[in-house]
């Protein structure tokens, strides 16, 4: 039997297995992508609410460790530099999607996620690329080259086996296991000996003690905008966006940034009244008003918010023209800085992005290749690379997809 052989055989179409595969096929290049999924791209499908937020302006090339975390957010410099959001979104304007700024830089379609993966399955096509799909793999083989350089990698899947010179992995992470996610890259990377950063929820909303958390478990529903903190002096990180209450805990966009630097074990310091100066406003509240603290108080903060917290002490349960400049200054100061520490998350159930993965260490910043490993590249989740909310996990996945389609190199004849 002769097993069919290809340039490059792509695992995984997500975003960036979808764009490295229709790169590389428009290049010339004989490409075989492979998911195991029933859908093509439902990370994609259900982000940014299901219009995808697909890039950000804002993102600086130049400077990736200010929105993306990993052990060295340098690495993907390179990458980011030679495949910018401008260059996303003209092929966006390409296609005729579409699409609008959101705020802080975050880029939406107009109509639907579905806009963008129709473009990559486009793009795809007009780079003849050969889709495979749902498609399992069951074990991937190296066969060095009779000369004792480079080689080839021998792909059993559930449609026959395959060969190529160059294995991409675009696997994602664990995130979101329901949708498809596994560990498939991971295991793939131990098998060659690529070292691993440990892997964590990145994204993603955090939990508190239940009877801790019971007072406030009212509140679920109610979102307001928030200062967020965690860490101390240089390590210290801070988000303006909103927060949102949960039953078990808080979401929102200002915990879901937060989670991707804080550490177990360390408290959240939150100001629920950032653009409120609350000790002048209570002291005002005081020589002019006989309502209640919570009634005051709620017109400073949502009103749920202010019902909740006056019931925290005796002292705020009384009209405020009563109450103690001390109560009122450690009412204020309360609200201004809540200090909480979070008992865990919601884990990858929920969680959008996977923290850690392949260690960059290993891999090429202008080509993605493993160092250690001839042919084999990692794009994508899968890599020690993770970029804020809002548009910057899709650009890491476009650019670095690009970099690594630019570099795999054509076959000899075989």
């Amino acid at each position: 039997m002769t097993i069919p052989f290809f340039d490059a055989i792509i695992i995984g179409a997500g975003a960036a297995g979808l764009f490295c595969a229709g790169q590389a096929g428009q290049r010339g290049l004989k490409v075989l992508l492979i998911d195991h999924a029933e859908k093509v791209a439902e990370k994609i499908r259900i982000s940014g609410g299901g219009r995808c937020n697909f890039t950000n302006r804002d993102l600086d090339p130049a400077a990736p460790h200010k929105h993306f975390v990993g052990q060295n957010p340098q690495f993907c410099r390179s990458a980011l530099s030679r495949y910018t959001p401008q260059d996303f979104i003209t092929l966006v304007q390409k296609h005729g999607i579409p699409h609008h700024e959101k705020h802080k830089g975050q880029l939406f379609a107009d109509r639907s996620a579905e806009d963008i993966i129709a473009m990559l399955l486009a793009e795809c096509a007009a780079g003849g690329v050969t889709h495979w799909q749902p498609c399992g793999v069951k074990k991937i083989d190296f066969q060095t080259g009779t000369d004792g350089q480079g080689g080839s990698y021998l792909v059993d899947t559930d449609r026959g086996p395959v060969q190529a010179r160059s294995l991409v992995v675009a696997t994602g992470g664990l995130s979101i296991p329901k949708i498809g996610a596994t560990d498939f890259g991971y295991r793939l990377a131990r098998q060659f000996n690529v070292p691993l950063i440990e892997q964590r929820p990145g994204l993603v909303p955090m939990t508190f003690d239940g009877d801790a958390w019971a007072p406030y478990a009212q509140l679920s529903g109610l979102a307001l905008p928030v200062q967020i903190s965690t860490g101390a002096k240089k390590a210290r990180m801070v988000f303006d966006e909103d927060l949102l209450f949960t039953h078990r805990g808080l979401s929102g966009p200002a915990v879901l940034q937060i989670s991707s630097y804080w550490q177990e074990g360390t408290p959240l310091a939150i100001n629920l009244a950032p653009t409120v100066d609350l000790p002048a406003a209570l002291a005002q509240a005081k020589l002019r008003s006989r309502k209640l603290i919570a009634n005051e108080l709620a017109t400073l903060v949502p009103s749920r918010l202010a019902d909740a917290w006056a019931q925290r002490e005796a002292d705020w349960q009384r009209p405020v023209a009563e109450a103690s400049d001390k109560a009122l200054a450690r009412l204020a100061e309360q609200l201004a800085r809540w200090e909480l520490t979070p008992t865990g998350t919601e884990g990858y159930k929920k969680a959008e992005v996977t923290l850690g993965g392949v260690d960059t260490r290993v891999l090429s910043q202008q080509t993605m290749e493993c160092k250690t490993q001839p042919g084999l590249y990692f794009i994508g989740e899968v890599v020690d690379v993770t970029g804020w909310l809002g548009g910057y996990n899709f650009q890491w996945a476009w650019a670095s997809a690009h970099a690594c389609a630019g570099a795999l190199p054509a076959s000899t004849a075989q």
